[in-house]
């Protein structure tokens, strides 16, 4: 039996927590509660539930919450993007407005409230928010803002026919935008003992918001761009299907943006898109790490907290970043040639050369990914630290969202892939997309498996103690290695030399003074992989988020799905598939720091 942890992670409810701060009584016999758990004591069942009691109660309560609000929401973006439906876009702004509102009132409730209370944040969870998270939060909102002020700019220029809730809902979301990122910059890592109930549902309506709010900027960056796509080769009546971005249903003649101005601001808001949707998952993301945190404890005996130095750049050799800037550089130049080429000419001759060049450039990096992913895993088979067993929701969190996200770009390639081989004639683009298909189910495959390997190792935590111990043996060394030996005993019982330094034998001293250069090498080689699949799945978070879609412009998966069905299906799981890379961005950046 392995000895376990004098005192777990555990979520307790205290008395009247909901009510305010507690009065002493309730403290003392909290203080009295954890002295008690510290003594040794016969194991006795504790009362079924007592420790769960706040999970059936606040929990549930607030998931049933935010189930119902998602749903609503859900069907009023989804309703409105449609014209002949009598759900108006202005609807669907007007429950976000409120929505988002309510939020910034509780952050304001809550942070007042904690401030206030000396024992409402008893502890802090180490894992959860880590600087770069909310570094990436923090340049998501700055966009996000850029965004906002164009809307702004995009409603006001004619304002005279439109309704007042489109000019008020970019000015709400730029305010919840700043009040949120604040909240979240300084209370990510709160573990709050008080108003529990309040808190739960507070913290499940702010996710509900932020997904609400990517629901809406997903379908109409999703209308944009079959409008976009479509404009070319269809008539008008095919786009009273569509919601007219920014425009009211009976009112497009009268709203027409013709001014350069206008324009200016409709392209600019349009292409500030994904920022704005990259932002409200990651936020989502860290409320609900916040949410699985409301009343745990933490032990810190089990709990430690890792002082981790941002040192990317050094004990590397540049070659993971070299070839990655290499990639990121080579991905924008495909980029550009292709937005050019696919969405600016209409020689089909030019177009083909395009999705060429397009998924040749992705089958290399793909490729090149993969091969890196699979010597990754081989690495840390030889690599001596231990698993990290502790109860942690942030890593809990990264796994399900990088499997979860996954499943979007799984469904797209096994949807290509049917279609490939299933129609006829096959040229060279067909094999070059099915190829490409094949290689990113294999990516994101072996990718899941590096991360997920890296997110559950110890950091190396005794770096430090180790080598500043090594060093005043390596001095022994070489001044006398004999001295040190003349200390063992002759008896050379085990006792004698579980005493410390005085017990260290010239062999283990050679060991313990080489082990770790071999240990520097499979760290270095995992930092080098593990910045090379960042700046990879940069680029390839950039190209389907600003343009590079070819899943539009290759003709077989259209001809063999139609064109109602296959928009439905890339709509629906891409924008997944880019969240899945800029996740992944976040988790490799984490197991670069922790290698």
């Amino acid at each position: 039996m392995s000895d376990e942890p004098v005192r777990k992670d555990s979520e307790i409810r205290r008395p009247n927590s909901s009510m305010g701060c507690g009065s002493k009584d309730d403290k003392a016999s909290l203080a009295s509660s954890q002295t008690m758990s510290l003594s040794p004591q016969p194991h006795q069942p504790s009362a079924p539930g007592s420790k769960e009691v706040w999970k059936k109660g606040g929990r549930m309560f607030s998931i049933l919450l935010a189930v119902h609000l998602a749903l609503l929401a859900c069907t009023l973006v989804s309703s409105g993007a449609f014209e002949r439906i009598a759900v108006h876009d202005y609807d669907v702004f007007f429950l976000l407005t409120v929505m988002m509102l309510i939020v910034i009132i509780w952050i304001i409730f809550y942070l007042i409230s904690t401030s206030r209370c000396p024992d409402a944040i008893l502890c802090k969870d180490s894992h959860a928010g880590p600087v770069w998270l909310r570094g990436g939060l923090i340049l998501f909102a700055i966009f996000s803002l850029v965004m906002d002020v164009f809307k702004i700019g995009y409603y006001s220029s004619f304002y005279s026919c439109l309704s007042a809730i489109k000019i008020m809902y970019p000015i709400v979301q730029a305010i919840f935008v700043v009040v949120q990122t604040y909240f979240l910059w300084i209370s990510a890592k709160d573990c709050v003992h008080v108003h529990l109930n309040v808190t739960r549902c507070g913290l499940m309506l702010t996710l509900t918001t932020n997904l609400a709010v990517w629901m809406s900027a997903v379908t109409d960056e999703s209308v944009h761009k079959a409008h976009s796509k479509l404009k070319k080769n269809t008539t008008e009546e095919l786009f009273r299907w569509l919601l007219k971005v920014g425009m009211r249903s009976g009112s497009t003649e009268a709203c027409n943006c013709n001014s350069q101005i206008c324009q200016i601001f409709k392209n600019g808001y349009f292409w500030l898109y994904p920022f704005n949707i990259e932002y409200s998952l990651f936020a989502s993301a860290m409320v609900y790490v916040m949410w699985k945190n409301v009343g745990r404890f933490i032990d810190h005996h089990s709990h430690h907290i890792q002082r981790l130095k941002f040192r990317l750049f050094r004990r590397t050799f540049f070659v993971g970043i070299v070839l990655g800037l290499i990639i990121l550089v080579s991905g924008l130049g495909v980029l550009i040639v292709y937005e050019v080429q696919v969405n600016s000419s209409t020689e089909p001759s030019k177009k083909g050369q395009a999705l060429t060049m397009y998924y040749i450039f992705n089958i290399v990096c793909l490729g090149l990914m993969s091969l890196v992913c699979i010597g990754g895993s081989v690495i840390y088979r030889f690599d001596k630290r231990d698993m990290d067993r502790h109860k942690n929701p942030t890593r809990t969190l990264d796994v399900a969202l990088l499997m979860g996200a996954a499943l979007g770009q799984y469904a797209i390639s096994y949807y290509s892939i049917v279609a490939i081989v299933a129609s006829t004639p096959r040229d060279a683009i067909s094999a070059l997309n099915l190829t490409y298909a094949l290689l990113m189910i294999a990516q994101h495959t072996f990718q899941n498996i590096f991360i997920i390997e890296g997110l559950h190792r110890q950091p190396p935590k005794e770096d430090h103690k180790r080598s500043s111990h090594q060093k005043e043996l390596y001095g022994l060394t070489f001044v006398n290695v004999s001295a040190v030996s003349l200390r063992v005993p002759d008896s050379g019982s085990v006792s004698a030399l579980s005493t410390g330094t005085e017990g260290t034998i010239p062999s283990d001293l050679v060991r313990s003074l080489t082990a770790p250069k071999k240990i520097n090498w499979r760290r270095k080689l995992l930092r080098e992989i593990s910045m090379f699949l960042l700046l990879c799945n940069i680029i390839l978070w950039i190209m389907p988020a600003f343009g590079a879609r070819p899943h539009f412009d290759n003709d077989t998966e259209l001809n063999f799905y139609g064109d109602s069905m296959w928009p439905a299906i890339v709509d629906i799981c891409l924008p997944f598939g880019i969240f899945y890379r800029m996740h992944a961005v976040a988790s490799l950046l984490e197991v670069c720091i922790m290698s």
